[in-house]
């Protein structure tokens, strides 16, 4: 009965389920009848292979043109905001001590300099949500605080 209603048989259906073939755009707005929603009927598995093909065929010069905090603030709408709210001149200084230090430190040019002081803030962010003991990551974040304003 329900193959009636999409106007398919049970072969479609079957090719559906073993991914030789998905449904069509008709067939998918025929499917929400059912509750299921698009990304689950196609359930969207981005292969992190894929990502890094993007990512190496993309060149400088297209990157440079790409207004990446406005392409990210769609998913992320404090991108879009945080620069009227936010005290970035603040912000900024202590953030180019940071790479400015790592400069000196370790001989990074300024993008390397960036992208490990980005990764490190990313680490630390997911170590703090994912650790069970947060106790280390305040006590590291204090002492750098304190040592910044000696």
């Amino acid at each position: 009965m329900r193959y009636i209603i999409l106007g398919v048989n049970r072969q479609t259906i079957s090719e559906w389920e073993t991914d030789e073939t998905l449904p069509d755009i008709w067939q998918s707005k025929r499917l929400a009848l059912y509750g299921v929603s698009l990304d689950e009927l196609m359930e969207f598995d981005l292969d992190i292979r894929d990502i890094q093909d993007v990512i190496d065929r993309t060149s400088q010069a297209v990157s440079e043109k790409i207004d990446w905090t406005k392409a990210w603030s769609k998913k992320y709408p404090v991108l879009a905001r945080y620069q009227s709210e936010a005290d970035i001149p603040d912000y900024a200084a202590g953030l180019w001590k940071r790479l400015i230090d790592l400069e000196k430190k370790y001989g990074y040019n300024d993008l390397d300099a960036f992208l490990v002081l980005k990764d490190i803030l990313a680490w630390s962010g997911r170590t703090e949500k994912n650790s069970r003991n947060k106790f280390q990551l305040t006590n590291l974040r204090e002492a750098c605080y304190s040592k910044e304003n000696i």
